[in-house]
């Protein structure tokens, strides 16, 4: 028997009430940005593979899928990260002066899962502010992206804060080759001593007790102070625990149901953002649901280097997360060729109502709609009736 009905590992057709809810949720999500002040993008799935690895940090080549264009013969890739498009967008389509807030979602694709539960095709959500270094843009964007949560209806939320210039800080004056660099950010992520022991042993003494001293450094904000005791007296860590604290302050007294944590080790990303990053983690579940951060040096690949803040999420992801939502309401009606019957369905759709037409010999087939009320004919008018 052929297998053609069969798809890829790790991607799937979305069926009806998952699309339903997927749907709903974007619309309210693409609502919620633009009340923000947010421009909707959509930029193409596939663009010059040159253009997507712009600005993306390491690692980021091996989830592209990659081919050639037959028209002009040179390599393309499929997105897998809607950030530098948009960021290429910001610098040379709209080419602005002051502040620009897009937002955006579509779909991406990865060559390899994130998780074995993960999708190759995500339906990434995201926002971007360009224009504006202060902390003020980090906070919109923190306070956009738990407002994103909160809609979907998501509970018990932690939100994990880090910031990519503590390391540069304990790194300063000290030169390291790159395959160096990200097996010292992993081993810092993983909390691995045995290897980051290794990693530092030559380092000098004081760069190696601050980098053997960061992985202890999580908890609440107590962590900040902790930390200001135990790193160099440098200016971006001084800059960075600053930044978080006034940010943690903020969004403590905006969003007191929001769990803050700080984990000053975990550095995914390192090679990418610039500045404060962030992850959003909800109850029952062990990857990030949304991610973020500042990445002031998206843009200068493609010749303007701008200040930029912004986070994406999966809709797919955060849709088995929350509640599932109630099936809408219709009014059932019976087919038929009546004239009168048909000007009542058409006039009840037009003032917003779902209308299903039961065709002969279907009528157990609406499940995707709740049909609370049916049309029916009272001697010369067609009325809706409660069921």
């Amino acid at each position: 028997m052929s297998s053609a009905w069969l798809l890829p590992e790790h991607i799937a057709d979305v069926l009806p009430s998952q699309a339903r809810r997927i749907e709903e949720l974007r619309r309210e999500l693409l609502d919620m940005a633009r009340s923000y002040g947010c421009e909707l993008v959509i930029p193409p799935l596939l663009e010059h593979l040159d253009s997507l690895l712009s600005g993306t940090g390491s690692g980021s080549e091996i989830k592209l899928f990659k081919l050639v264009d037959q028209l002009s013969g040179r390599s393309l890739g499929l997105r897998a990260d809607t950030t530098p498009q948009v960021a290429r967008i910001d610098a040379h389509l709209l080419n602005r002066q002051g502040v620009t807030r897009l937002c955006y979602c579509g779909p991406v694709a990865h060559t390899r899962p994130d998780g074995l539960n993960t999708s190759r095709e995500p339906l990434q959500f995201g926002v971007e502010i360009y224009g504006h270094a202060g902390l003020e843009a980090d906070l919109e964007v923190h306070e956009l992206a738990l407002d994103a949560l909160r809609r979907a209806g998501l509970s018990d939320v932690m939100l994990d804060l880090g910031d990519a210039r503590l390391l540069q800080g304990v790194l300063d004056g000290v030169k390291l080759p790159a395959d160096t660099l990200a097996a010292l950010t992993a081993a810092l992520a993983a909390k691995d001593m045995g290897v980051l022991a290794d990693l530092t042993a030559n380092m000098p003494a004081v760069t190696r007790d601050a980098l053997l001293a960061l992985p202890s450094l999580f908890g609440g904000r107590e962590v900040l102070a902790e930390a200001a005791r135990r790193l160099p007296d440098h200016p971006l860590v001084k800059a960075a625990l600053a930044d978080l604290d006034w940010l943690a302050g903020h969004l403590a007294a905006v969003h007191p149901e929001v769990a803050l944590g700080f984990d000053l080790a975990d550095l995914q990303g390192y090679a990418y953002y610039t500045g404060i990053r962030f992850a959003a983690y909800a109850s029952g579940c062990s990857d990030a649901v949304l991610r973020g951060g500042r990445y002031d040096e998206v843009g200068a690949a493609f010749g303007r280097r701008r200040p930029a803040v912004g986070f994406s999420l999966d809709l797919k992801t955060l849709v088995t997360l929350v509640p599932a939502t109630p099936l809408r309401a219709a009014v059932r009606a019976p087919w038929g060729e009546d004239a009168s019957l048909r000007q009542a369905v058409r006039a009840l759709r037009e003032q917003g109502e779902t209308v299903v037409c039961v065709l002969p010999g279907h009528e157990h087939e609406a499940d995707e709609f709740d049909c609370d009320r049916e049309l029916v004919r009272e001697h010369t008018q067609w009325v809706v009736r409660t069921l």
